[in-house]
């Protein structure tokens, strides 16, 4: 049997595995994937023969089956995503951080919120934020990368998983994530010296090591996500707030926008749903009715 490891990245052909306790192999994948069409992914748990243990090269010889997937960025076993915004400077786009929400739902990847820049607004503005996700179940997290605050808390929410961590740009995240993994930069170079194929600078998924079993990817900046392959009334079921309230609307099957005995908007009145994710919930409704439309209707 072969060392255990993970990919940590993967460029031109040559795929780089972290074995813990040895360090980071250049891979090859073994003919037979590909006569079986199957490309490994940055985050997969491999098999590798050791072909030169000083200069560190092997092949890899078996691929472990796949927890799940996530196209954007390519990367396979995530156990959760963090979601990074800035508390203010730039305030929270809650429209993108709930579509961001939306389709990690749809993969079926727990999400932790955190908002950083944390000492740029005050404890009142803070609490409002939290309560506005705490409320729907998500776990939200506050933090100061300037300050280097609320570290302790998201290194317990990361200890042991897999994590793509992502955000739009501005919000400090690039600080966060080198705050968290120090040696993250000190990697990357190694990395980069052990990579001499200096022409493939396209931006690809990276797992970056933070101790043992605990990973993090670092996704790049998003300013916008469009919603695909989903229905409009499918919309409804990824906005958990609803859930309590769902069963006890007059109609089944009710989209809570306008239909009369609706629980949700009862809730939303009476201030048990944020009226911030209702409001986003109706957009992106009718983004999703439109594209059915354009496309012929779901």
């Amino acid at each position: 049997m072969g060392m255990q490891g993970k990919i940590v990245k993967g460029i031109a052909g040559f795929y780089y595995v972290h074995v813990a306790g040895e360090g980071v192999f250049e891979c090859k994948p073994k003919g037979i994937f590909r006569k079986e069409k199957i490309k490994p992914l940055v985050g997969d748990n491999v098999e590798l023969e050791v072909l030169d243990a000083r200069d560190m090269t092997g092949n890899i010889s078996k691929i472990a089956p796949r927890k799940n997937e996530l196209i954007r960025p390519a990367v396979a076993n995530i156990d959760q995503a963090l979601v990074v915004f800035a508390a203010d400077k730039p305030k929270p786009n809650f429209n993108l951080l709930d579509r961001f929400l939306v389709m990690m739902g749809q993969r079926q990847v727990e999400t932790v919120i955190c908002f950083n820049k944390a000492d740029l607004v005050d404890s009142e503005e803070l609490s409002r934020l939290r309560a506005i996700y705490g409320s729907c179940g998500y776990r939200v997290l506050s933090a100061s990368a300037r300050e280097q605050k609320g570290l302790a808390e998201i290194h317990g929410v990361l200890s042991g998983k897999t994590t793509t961590v992502a955000g739009p740009s501005g919000v400090g995240k690039s600080s966060l994530i080198n705050l968290l993994s120090p040696e993250a930069d000190m990697e990357t170079g190694e990395l980069s010296g052990k990579i001499a194929r200096g022409k493939h600078t396209t931006r690809h998924s990276q797992l970056l090591y933070i101790d043992k079993g605990t990973y993090i990817v670092d996704t790049p900046g998003f300013s916008s996500l469009y919603l695909m392959d989903m229905g409009q009334d499918e919309l409804k079921g990824y906005f958990r707030e609803f859930a309590p309230y769902e069963p006890l609307c007059r109609f089944q099957g009710c989209l809570h926008i306008h239909e009369p005995g609706c629980k949700v908007k009862e809730a939303l009145m009476e201030g048990k749903i944020s009226s911030v994710r209702y409001e986003d919930y109706i957009l992106l409704y009718e983004e999703l009715k439109n594209v059915g439309k354009k496309g012929g209707g779901k």
